[in-house]
């Protein structure tokens, strides 16, 4: 399951950058998921929900906003939005494909107090 050490080292780098700043407690923090990132979104909250205990992010809320996966076919020469890996492009069906958004994990945004 790597969605726990996803989980843990995001809490660490949310919970390093609220104490550089100065701040005492994590809320909020809102991560954006690509659809081809191959990450299980209930289990990277469980994971989160584990990580923050002890933290100054404990109890911070875990929003999670899915980001459509768009890829270039080198083929025909257009972008395509792709829902899985390992499908042809519904125009040429070509196989070059390069992925340009849809496999990330990001933290998007923190609230603290």
């Amino acid at each position: 399951m790597h969605e726990l050490s996803l989980s843990m080292n995001t809490v660490d780098t949310v919970v390093e950058q609220a104490k550089k700043q100065g701040f005492h407690r994590v809320t909020r923090v809102t991560l954006a998921i690509g659809t081809l990132s191959c990450i299980e979104p209930h289990a990277l909250a469980t994971g989160f929900e584990f990580a923050t205990r002890g933290t100054i992010a404990e109890g911070a809320k875990l929003a999670i906003e899915p980001v459509q996966a768009q890829v270039w076919c080198m083929d025909c020469q257009r972008y395509i939005d792709m829902d899985e890996r390992g499908v042809c492009c519904p125009h040429c069906h070509g196989y070059q494909l390069k992925v340009e958004t849809g496999d990330e994990l990001m933290i998007k945004n923190i609230e603290v107090e």
